[in-house]
């Protein structure tokens, strides 16, 4: 049975607590927020601020005692220890988030931390290993001028020797190669037929049998595109093109012709084993440009360099 009020008075206050009727489904809530906020004026209560003082709200009501009727005492205290409990989970639930924050921001920092560690023990790990072929590589050529052949280059054992001056310049330190043709002789389109040849698996295509691959003037000016930065002039394509011949040993020039219809295209061929030499760097820490600088300078190219003898 609804009941309108249950009155108890405040101590101290002469005022008399009346609790509100209880709402239908209908109404709006709004008295009784009302009537709930003028309660806990009297009770010296703030229930809309955070940080509730939960032993005092404890003290407040046993001082009521019998000042107030027991079903009103009875809600007081369940209240009480609702507000305690709902306290007690919004501090546990604080304490988790700030500790999943923690272990997220730490997670996060320490996977920066390992990317940028791996990336230098990367970078440690190629100087080492290029200084160690290096040291390896010059040992060996030491023991391998023992037996010099005349108008010849020797190198180390285990070695191979170069097919072509495209395959022994594309398997040297492409920045002694850059001195030599474009700082000291002025012959930027060998230079630049060397480094297009290098870049065949991003500009040739390769047979469906696998068994080579072959390059057009059209692929050959997207390459050049790609190595100069800017768009290269016809000439640029068809000396480059020029040069590639004249120092591909292997690569062969050719014609091909898909369907009846079509028109035959100009291609430049090599075989896969020509083209994986190309880049295997295999002179890389070998000294063989610094005999070879007189006759690049002059027009000619380095003689293909052979095996030592045994």
């Amino acid at each position: 049975m609804p009941w309108s009020a249950l009155p108890g008075s405040i101590p101290g206050t002469g005022t008399v607590v009346t609790m509100p009727r209880n709402t239908t489904p209908d109404d709006s809530g709004t008295d009784s927020t009302a009537t709930d906020h003028a309660l806990a004026d009297e009770l010296g209560m703030d229930i809309g601020g955070d940080g509730t003082d939960i032993d005092a709200l404890q003290s407040l009501v046993s001082d009521l005692g019998d000042e107030v009727p027991p079903p009103v005492s009875s809600v007081l205290e369940l209240l009480v220890g609702t507000i305690d409990d709902l306290q007690k989970r919004v501090d546990d639930l604080e304490d988790e988030v700030e500790q999943t924050h923690d272990v997220a921001t730490t997670a996060v920092g320490n996977a920066a931390t390992n990317d940028q560690r791996l990336d230098e023990l990367e970078t440690q790990q190629e100087a080492t290993h290029d200084v160690a072929k290096s040291a390896i590589a010059k040992a060996q050529q030491l023991e391998a001028d023992s037996d010099h052949q005349e108008d010849a280059e020797q190198l180390p054992e285990d070695i191979e020797p170069s097919s072509s001056p495209l395959d022994f310049f594309a398997n040297c330190r492409q920045s002694k190669v850059k001195t030599m043709f474009v700082e000291r002789s002025n012959r930027q389109n060998t230079y630049r037929a060397i480094t297009v040849a290098k870049r065949w698996p991003e500009f040739a295509t390769t047979r469906t049998d696998g068994s080579g691959v072959f390059m057009t003037k059209a692929d050959l000016q997207t390459a050049l595109t790609a190595e100069l930065g800017k768009e290269p002039h016809r000439q640029t394509v068809k000396r480059v093109w020029e040069k590639l011949v004249e120092i591909g040993g292997d690569i062969v020039e050719k014609t091909r012709q898909v369907g009846r219809d079509q028109t035959q295209t100009e291609i430049l061929a090599m075989d896969m084993a020509t083209a994986d030499g190309l880049l295997e760097k295999r002179y890389v820490g070998l000294d063989l440009l610094e005999n070879s600088d007189h006759k690049a300078a002059t027009g000619g190219v380095t003689p293909v360099v052979v095996e030592s003898s045994t």
